[in-house]
């Protein structure tokens, strides 16, 4: 969580060597990712973007299945994998499949841009700002959504917000960056209760007062 601008993004993207750190080492599973082929690495890891980027001339089964494709897997495998995870992500294959990105609206594509970084089972999913450009319920859909699937994938989510509502729903772990830095790390009655920083403080501050002035102009 954190403003524009703070490193949540680049962070994000450091921890599939789309960007390389400029100094530090990151681990993953004990593992110290240089060691590994950077094609090899992103395959092993889901990326959800905020404009979903699926591919316009390939219908929605080959987008969920491109990286099994990649990897070697059989149309039969493929076609399955990707059908359970359209009805994951609350879509029939039957009425789905055989669309065009251009045929869904943006809610759907989102969803399928989720099924598309679930599709090799990944140990861990970077999600950033995924809801950013949607309307308000679309994103209140797709959050609940997102909670449900949490039960059910084994997948660490790592989900990139500037939206404080949305990360207080959403995670369990919370970080909070500004200008660079992480300023505070934790679970979000801990933040709440026990802010590290000035920042943090006012941060979810802000919030609270803009709530009450609307709430007196209403009342006024």
């Amino acid at each position: 969580l954190g403003s524009s601008g703070c490193g949540k993004t680049t962070t994000l993207k450091m921890l599939n060597r789309l960007l390389e750190p400029s100094s530090g080492r990151i681990w993953i599973n004990g593992h110290d990712i240089r060691k590994d082929d950077p094609v090899e690495l992103r395959r092993s890891i889901g990326y959800v973007f905020q404009d979903v980027g699926l591919f316009p001339h390939m219908d929605v089964e080959s987008n969920i299945s491109v990286v099994l494709r990649l990897k070697g897997e059989d149309p039969a495998s493929r076609r399955r994998r990707a059908c359970e995870l359209l009805e994951l992500v609350g879509l029939d294959p039957k009425d789905f499949a055989n669309r065009y990105p251009a045929e869904l609206s943006g809610g759907q594509q989102q969803r399928i841009g989720v099924a598309r970084a679930l599709a090799a089972s990944p140990d861990i999913l970077l999600m950033d700002e995924p809801f950013g450009a949607l309307d308000a319920l679309t994103r209140d859909s797709l959050q609940q959504e997102l909670l449900r699937i949490r039960t059910d994938v084994p997948t660490t989510i790592m989900f990139v917000t500037h939206d404080i509502f949305e990360a207080l729903l959403l995670g369990e772990r919370i970080g909070i960056m500004h200008q660079g830095t992480m300023h505070q790390i934790g679970h979000r009655e801990e933040i709440l209760r026990q802010p590290a920083t000035d920042f943090v403080r006012d941060l979810f501050e802000s919030p609270r007062r803009h709530m009450q002035r609307l709430t007196a102009q209403l009342n006024a």
